[in-house]
């Protein structure tokens, strides 16, 4: 497994739902795929933030990993190879 994606320490980030400001917490990997996935869609991290709150049930955290995992799993975002960064 790429040793990027095993690093569990969480970190908050600042972010703007329909203009007003928060802070979700994530690990590093959720974050960076999410960065990953707003790119590809076109989209600003505050726009795909905005469409997540708008239907998520619970912890906006949580939806956003959930959100990840499934663009992960639907393959719109597929996870980096191990050989696409080998280590130093």
């Amino acid at each position: 497994m790429d040793d990027r994606f095993m690093n569990d320490e969480i970190v908050k980030y600042s972010v703007s739902i329909a203009g007003h400001r928060t802070s979700i917490s994530l690990e590093k990997a959720f974050w960076t795929l999410f960065q990953d996935i707003a790119l590809k869609q076109g989209k600003s991290l505050n726009a795909l933030i905005t469409e997540i709150d708008e239907r998520r049930n619970g912890n906006l955290s949580s939806a956003v990993r959930l959100f990840v995992l499934q663009a992960v799993l639907d393959g719109t975002l597929p996870l980096p190879s191990t050989t696409d960064n080998p280590p130093s």
